[in-house]
Protein backbone atom coordinates (compact mmCIF):
# COMPACT_ATOMS: atom_id res chain seq x y z
CA UNK A 1 0.00 0.00 0.00
CA UNK A 2 0.96 3.21 -1.00
CA UNK A 3 -0.69 6.64 0.49
CA UNK A 4 -0.90 9.33 -2.05
CA UNK A 5 -2.99 11.89 -0.45
CA UNK A 6 -3.68 13.14 2.71
CA UNK A 7 -5.85 15.85 4.03
CA UNK A 8 -7.98 16.90 7.03
CA UNK A 9 -12.29 17.15 6.88
CA UNK A 10 -13.90 19.82 8.48
CA UNK A 11 -14.79 17.85 11.29
CA UNK A 12 -11.36 16.17 12.00
CA UNK A 13 -12.11 13.36 9.77
CA UNK A 14 -8.49 12.06 8.86
CA UNK A 15 -9.10 11.64 4.89
CA UNK A 16 -6.13 9.49 3.19
CA UNK A 17 -6.09 8.24 -0.56
CA UNK A 18 -3.98 4.92 -1.66
CA UNK A 19 -3.29 2.90 -4.14
CA UNK A 20 -2.59 -1.34 -3.24
CA UNK A 21 -0.80 -2.03 -6.34
CA UNK A 22 -3.05 -1.24 -9.12
CA UNK A 23 -5.68 -0.68 -6.75
CA UNK A 24 -7.01 2.84 -5.99
CA UNK A 25 -8.58 3.09 -2.58
CA UNK A 26 -9.61 5.79 0.07
CA UNK A 27 -9.37 5.10 4.04
CA UNK A 28 -11.11 7.62 6.25
CA UNK A 29 -10.39 7.87 10.19
CA UNK A 30 -12.26 9.70 12.94
CA UNK A 31 -10.50 13.01 14.06
CA UNK A 32 -9.62 11.54 18.13
CA UNK A 33 -10.15 8.14 18.94
CA UNK A 34 -8.67 6.57 22.39
CA UNK A 35 -8.82 2.85 21.03
CA UNK A 36 -8.64 1.46 17.63
CA UNK A 37 -12.01 1.78 15.53
CA UNK A 38 -13.59 -0.77 13.97
CA UNK A 39 -13.12 -0.56 10.43
CA UNK A 40 -16.33 -0.53 7.90
CA UNK A 41 -15.44 -1.47 3.78
CA UNK A 42 -17.44 0.99 2.02
CA UNK A 43 -19.03 -1.03 -1.34
CA UNK A 44 -20.11 0.97 -4.10
CA UNK A 45 -20.99 -0.21 -7.72
CA UNK A 46 -17.96 2.00 -9.07
CA UNK A 47 -16.35 4.88 -10.15
CA UNK A 48 -14.54 6.13 -7.12
CA UNK A 49 -14.70 10.15 -8.63
CA UNK A 50 -18.63 9.89 -9.60
CA UNK A 51 -19.34 8.16 -6.13
CA UNK A 52 -17.01 10.21 -3.93
CA UNK A 53 -19.84 12.80 -2.73
CA UNK A 54 -21.89 9.95 -1.72
CA UNK A 55 -18.75 7.69 -0.67
CA UNK A 56 -17.53 10.54 2.00
CA UNK A 57 -20.98 11.24 3.22
CA UNK A 58 -20.99 7.89 4.46
CA UNK A 59 -17.36 7.70 5.76
CA UNK A 60 -18.32 10.79 7.87
CA UNK A 61 -21.57 9.60 9.46
CA UNK A 62 -19.55 6.31 10.52
CA UNK A 63 -16.52 8.38 11.93
CA UNK A 64 -19.21 10.69 13.80
CA UNK A 65 -20.12 7.22 15.59
CA UNK A 66 -16.32 6.35 15.79
CA UNK A 67 -15.83 4.06 12.95
CA UNK A 68 -12.80 3.75 10.43
CA UNK A 69 -14.29 3.41 7.04
CA UNK A 70 -12.67 2.66 3.50
CA UNK A 71 -13.25 1.56 0.27
CA UNK A 72 -11.50 0.28 -3.02
CA UNK A 73 -12.77 0.71 -6.98
CA UNK A 74 -14.01 -2.24 -8.06
CA UNK A 75 -12.45 -4.24 -11.22
CA UNK A 76 -13.11 -2.38 -14.03
CA UNK A 77 -14.28 0.62 -13.14
CA UNK A 78 -13.18 4.22 -12.68
CA UNK A 79 -9.37 4.32 -14.73
CA UNK A 80 -8.67 0.55 -14.15
CA UNK A 81 -9.06 -1.69 -17.44
CA UNK A 82 -12.09 -2.35 -18.82
CA UNK A 83 -13.64 -5.81 -19.62
CA UNK A 84 -14.91 -6.40 -23.26
CA UNK A 85 -17.26 -9.17 -21.52
CA UNK A 86 -18.62 -6.63 -18.96
CA UNK A 87 -19.34 -4.09 -21.12
CA UNK A 88 -20.83 -6.55 -23.93
CA UNK A 89 -23.14 -8.09 -20.60
CA UNK A 90 -24.21 -4.28 -19.59
CA UNK A 91 -25.00 -3.75 -22.87
CA UNK A 92 -27.50 -6.57 -23.00
CA UNK A 93 -28.77 -6.12 -19.39
CA UNK A 94 -29.87 -2.48 -20.43
CA UNK A 95 -30.91 -3.59 -23.86
CA UNK A 96 -33.62 -6.36 -22.24
CA UNK A 97 -33.96 -3.55 -19.37
CA UNK A 98 -35.30 -1.20 -22.31
CA UNK A 99 -37.52 -3.34 -24.03
CA UNK A 100 -39.34 -4.43 -20.80
CA UNK A 101 -38.35 -8.03 -21.19
CA UNK A 102 -37.56 -10.61 -18.71
CA UNK A 103 -34.20 -10.34 -17.50
CA UNK A 104 -32.28 -13.71 -18.15
CA UNK A 105 -29.89 -16.00 -15.92
CA UNK A 106 -27.05 -15.92 -18.09
CA UNK A 107 -26.81 -12.02 -18.72
CA UNK A 108 -26.78 -11.79 -15.14
CA UNK A 109 -24.26 -14.40 -14.49
CA UNK A 110 -22.17 -12.69 -17.61
CA UNK A 111 -22.25 -9.50 -15.74
CA UNK A 112 -22.06 -9.99 -12.16
CA UNK A 113 -19.90 -13.55 -11.55
CA UNK A 114 -16.73 -11.55 -12.88
CA UNK A 115 -16.95 -8.80 -11.07
CA UNK A 116 -17.29 -11.01 -7.69
CA UNK A 117 -14.44 -13.64 -8.44
CA UNK A 118 -11.80 -10.41 -9.24
CA UNK A 119 -13.53 -8.11 -6.43
CA UNK A 120 -13.66 -9.93 -3.10
CA UNK A 121 -9.92 -11.34 -2.99
CA UNK A 122 -8.75 -7.44 -3.34
CA UNK A 123 -11.22 -6.41 -0.53
CA UNK A 124 -9.49 -9.04 1.74
CA UNK A 125 -6.42 -8.23 0.26
CA UNK A 126 -7.15 -4.37 1.42
CA UNK A 127 -8.15 -6.11 5.03
CA UNK A 128 -5.34 -7.93 4.81
CA UNK A 129 -3.26 -4.42 4.78
CA UNK A 130 -5.54 -1.79 6.62
CA UNK A 131 -6.12 -3.75 9.45
CA UNK A 132 -2.52 -3.44 10.96
CA UNK A 133 -2.58 0.66 10.36
CA UNK A 134 -2.06 2.60 13.31
CA UNK A 135 -5.45 3.38 14.93
CA UNK A 136 -7.56 0.73 12.92
CA UNK A 137 -8.88 -2.65 14.21
CA UNK A 138 -11.53 -5.15 14.10
CA UNK A 139 -14.29 -5.86 13.97
CA UNK A 140 -15.37 -5.73 10.95
CA UNK A 141 -18.28 -4.09 8.84
CA UNK A 142 -19.47 -4.35 5.61
CA UNK A 143 -22.15 -1.77 3.69
CA UNK A 144 -23.29 -1.41 0.32
CA UNK A 145 -23.22 -3.11 -2.45
CA UNK A 146 -22.48 -4.60 -5.23
CA UNK A 147 -24.51 -6.79 -3.04
CA UNK A 148 -23.17 -10.19 -4.08
CA UNK A 149 -19.80 -9.03 -3.33
CA UNK A 150 -21.49 -8.40 0.40
CA UNK A 151 -22.66 -12.03 0.11
CA UNK A 152 -19.60 -13.53 -0.88
CA UNK A 153 -17.16 -11.77 1.55
CA UNK A 154 -20.06 -12.60 4.13
CA UNK A 155 -19.45 -16.01 3.47
CA UNK A 156 -15.52 -16.41 2.97
CA UNK A 157 -14.40 -13.58 5.25
CA UNK A 158 -14.40 -14.27 8.88
CA UNK A 159 -12.96 -10.80 9.89
CA UNK A 160 -16.28 -9.69 9.05
CA UNK A 161 -18.82 -9.83 11.94
CA UNK A 162 -22.03 -7.40 10.35
CA UNK A 163 -22.79 -6.77 7.28
CA UNK A 164 -25.29 -3.89 5.97
CA UNK A 165 -26.10 -4.87 2.13
CA UNK A 166 -27.51 -2.98 -0.76
CA UNK A 167 -30.11 -4.47 -2.60
CA UNK A 168 -29.86 -2.92 -5.82
CA UNK A 169 -28.27 -4.84 -8.61
CA UNK A 170 -28.91 -7.78 -10.28
CA UNK A 171 -28.25 -11.15 -8.12
CA UNK A 172 -27.01 -14.89 -9.94
CA UNK A 173 -28.49 -17.94 -8.57
CA UNK A 174 -25.22 -19.71 -7.21
CA UNK A 175 -25.00 -16.35 -4.59
CA UNK A 176 -28.09 -16.98 -3.91
CA UNK A 177 -27.29 -20.53 -2.70
CA UNK A 178 -24.52 -18.73 -1.55
CA UNK A 179 -26.51 -16.95 0.87
CA UNK A 180 -27.77 -19.73 2.74
CA UNK A 181 -24.04 -20.11 4.25
CA UNK A 182 -24.30 -16.76 5.57
CA UNK A 183 -24.28 -16.43 9.44
CA UNK A 184 -23.63 -13.11 10.86
CA UNK A 185 -25.99 -10.07 11.54
CA UNK A 186 -27.63 -8.49 8.23
CA UNK A 187 -29.47 -5.28 7.72
CA UNK A 188 -30.42 -5.44 4.20
CA UNK A 189 -31.72 -1.74 2.73
CA UNK A 190 -34.10 -2.25 -0.28
CA UNK A 191 -36.13 0.55 -2.72
CA UNK A 192 -39.01 -0.67 -3.47
CA UNK A 193 -39.23 1.27 -6.85
CA UNK A 194 -35.78 0.49 -7.79
CA UNK A 195 -35.31 0.50 -11.88
CA UNK A 196 -32.04 -1.43 -11.46
CA UNK A 197 -33.56 -4.11 -9.15
CA UNK A 198 -35.35 -7.38 -9.46
CA UNK A 199 -37.67 -6.77 -6.42
CA UNK A 200 -39.10 -10.36 -6.18
CA UNK A 201 -35.15 -11.92 -6.89
CA UNK A 202 -34.00 -9.38 -3.41
CA UNK A 203 -36.73 -10.89 -1.47
CA UNK A 204 -35.65 -14.42 -2.54
CA UNK A 205 -32.20 -13.64 -1.60
CA UNK A 206 -33.23 -12.02 2.30
CA UNK A 207 -35.39 -15.42 2.55
CA UNK A 208 -32.44 -17.41 1.70
CA UNK A 209 -30.07 -15.78 4.48
CA UNK A 210 -29.16 -18.55 7.35
CA UNK A 211 -28.52 -16.22 9.52
CA UNK A 212 -30.33 -16.07 12.62
CA UNK A 213 -30.71 -12.50 13.12
CA UNK A 214 -31.76 -10.39 9.87
CA UNK A 215 -33.56 -7.35 9.52
CA UNK A 216 -35.32 -5.84 5.99
CA UNK A 217 -35.16 -2.01 5.70
CA UNK A 218 -37.56 -1.49 2.51
CA UNK A 219 -38.62 1.89 1.57
CA UNK A 220 -40.40 3.33 -1.17
CA UNK A 221 -38.67 5.13 -4.21
CA UNK A 222 -35.90 4.61 -6.77
CA UNK A 223 -32.40 3.49 -6.98
CA UNK A 224 -31.13 6.86 -5.29
CA UNK A 225 -34.13 7.12 -2.96
CA UNK A 226 -32.51 6.00 -0.03
CA UNK A 227 -34.31 8.14 2.92
CA UNK A 228 -31.84 9.78 5.06
CA UNK A 229 -32.77 8.55 8.02
CA UNK A 230 -31.24 5.20 6.61
CA UNK A 231 -27.61 6.26 7.41
CA UNK A 232 -28.58 6.51 11.28
CA UNK A 233 -30.16 3.27 11.35
CA UNK A 234 -27.04 1.44 9.80
CA UNK A 235 -25.12 3.31 11.97
CA UNK A 236 -26.66 1.98 15.52
CA UNK A 237 -26.74 -1.78 13.43
CA UNK A 238 -23.13 -1.53 13.57
CA UNK A 239 -23.03 -0.01 16.69
CA UNK A 240 -24.91 -3.16 18.01
CA UNK A 241 -22.19 -5.41 16.53
CA UNK A 242 -19.40 -3.70 16.03
CA UNK A 243 -18.84 -2.07 19.86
Amino acid sequence: MRFTSEQRLDDGVLEREFTLGEIPGILWTPGSASAPAPLILLGHPGGLHQMYPRLVARARHCAAEGFAAATIELPGSGDRPRSAAAEEARADLRRVLEAGEPVGDEIVDRLVLPLVEKAVPEWRAALDTLLPLPGIGEPVGYAGGVISIGVRLAVVEPRISAALLYAGSFVPRVILEEARQVGIPLQVLLQWDDEWNDRQMALDLFDAFGTREKTLHANMGGHTGVPQFEGDDGNRFFVRHLK
